[in-house]
């Protein structure tokens, strides 16, 4: 079996998503579609909208075949450990030949020439210092922003601007650059992007993103931009509170949370923990603002308020990549279910659908308890602890996490 994946968050699931699985089964040629999708949270640092299994069998309903969880260790990360989580995630499938993802530079030749010197020279020399990375360095040193200055680095040694500005060019090349490191036979295939740009949260009359979908729930027009099916599910949203609830979890594990354990997350370096803590007493977007400088991207503050959350730590994700992690089905089309769960059963990751599955992370000798959980085992934790801040947040019950929808 031939398969092409998609790397997604859909939160919600629209227009332009049912575009690129459309566009993706037809480029490539594959027989199935496989969604890699994030869980409870995304790489913003925010409650997805919708619970993850809701997600998934929305993108079954868009033509997807198969809907995998990428885990939150993973999935609320920069861009270079979400790449590469997904990327080793994808690679332990045998029939994973492609990866599609939507682009504003659709060029495959640009898209592989920025990983390819990102791979040769952005932190991939083992102590020797390249004349990339002097020129980062005087950039970064210099006041500009890590966006700014990577994208200004990356053009003088021949790599398109765009690709590294705008965040789905940077996650296009940081994907292409995950496959090169891993050594995966999966090619890329971009797509360019229709409607919307990632950051735009004005509604358009059909192809909105998803950020401006989800400013404005409350507006007519959404049900231009969605299907049916996922309308339906908004429109049943109750977000009344759920600000008002991330905005206390938020804070109050800010303010709980040692600093040891802050320097754990990543992105937060030079003392910035200390800044952080200093103002947890402030609403979280007043935290963010206020630590938003041009060093750090209000992005990566978000990020870091709900890694700390969530207890995603850096050195855990080091793990999880070096030694990996699981399979973890989500939502399946009946019709080829049992090719899609044949293709699955050949990973080298074990799959979780029941319960019992779960002893497979376990350490070889699972009766001795004094040994430290495995990579698998922290990463399943950290899925559990986001599906339930989501639900909290949300005022909904966790969903049943051993199953897996037959749409």
């Amino acid at each position: 079996m031939k398969i092409c994946a998609i790397i997604c968050e859909y939160n919600p699931f629209h227009n332009g998503h049912k575009y690129l699985i459309k566009q993706a089964k037809e480029l490539s040629g594959c027989d199935a579609v496989l969604c890699l999708m994030s869980g409870s949270f995304t790489q913003r640092g925010e409650a997805a909208v919708l619970p993850k299994f809701t997600r998934a069998e929305h993108a079954v309903l868009g033509g997807a075949d198969c809907v995998l969880q990428l885990p939150a260790i993973f999935s609320v990360a920069p861009a270079e450990i979400f790449a590469q989580g997904a990327v080793s995630i994808l690679k332990s499938i045998p029939g994973v030949t492609h990866l599609a993802f939507g682009s504003e530079n659709a060029d495959e030749e640009e898209v592989e020439k920025a990983a390819q010197i990102l791979y040769e020279m952005h932190f991939e020399n083992a102590g020797r210092v390249s004349a990339f990375e002097e020129e980062f360095r005087r950039r970064t040193q210099g006041g500009e922003s890590f966006k700014r200055a990577l994208a200004q680095t990356m053009e003088r040694f021949g790599a398109e601007n765009t690709l590294i500005t705008s965040p789905n060019g940077i996650l296009a090349v940081e994907y292409t650059r995950a496959i090169k490191k891993s050594g995966a036979k999966i090619k890329i295939l971009p797509v360019e992007r229709v409607g919307s740009g990632y950051g735009d949260d004005r509604l358009k009359d059909d192809f909105s993103s998803a950020g401006a979908i989800r400013a404005n729930l409350g507006d007519a027009r959404v049900a231009e931009n969605v299907p049916p099916y996922v309308y339906g599910s908004l429109k049943n949203l109750g977000t009344a509170y759920a600000g008002g609830r991330a905005d206390a979890l938020l804070r109050y594990c800010l303010l709980t949370a040692e600093k040891s354990d802050m320097t754990r997350i990543f992105g937060c370096t030079e003392g910035l923990e200390n800044k952080l803590k200093g103002l947890a007493a402030l609403p979280a977007d007043e935290i963010v603002a206020a630590a938003t400088s041009k060093r750090y991207t209000s992005s990566r503050i978000r990020r870091i308020l709900a890694a700390n959350m969530l207890g995603l730590y850096s050195d855990d994700a080091k793990r999880c990549l070096a030694e990996g992690t699981y399979i973890k089905p989500l939502a399946v089309r009946a019709a080829v279910k049992d090719k899609i769960f044949a293709e699955l059963a050949r990973s080298s990751l074990p799959v979780i659908i029941k319960k019992m599955s779960l002893s497979a992370l376990s350490a070889p000798d699972k009766h001795r308890y004094d040994l430290p959980a495995t990579a698998a085992e922290k990463c399943y934790r950290c899925d559990t602890r986001a599906d339930f801040a989501r639900a909290l947040i949300y005022g909904e019950r966790p969903e049943y996490d051993f199953t897996v929808k037959l749409i």
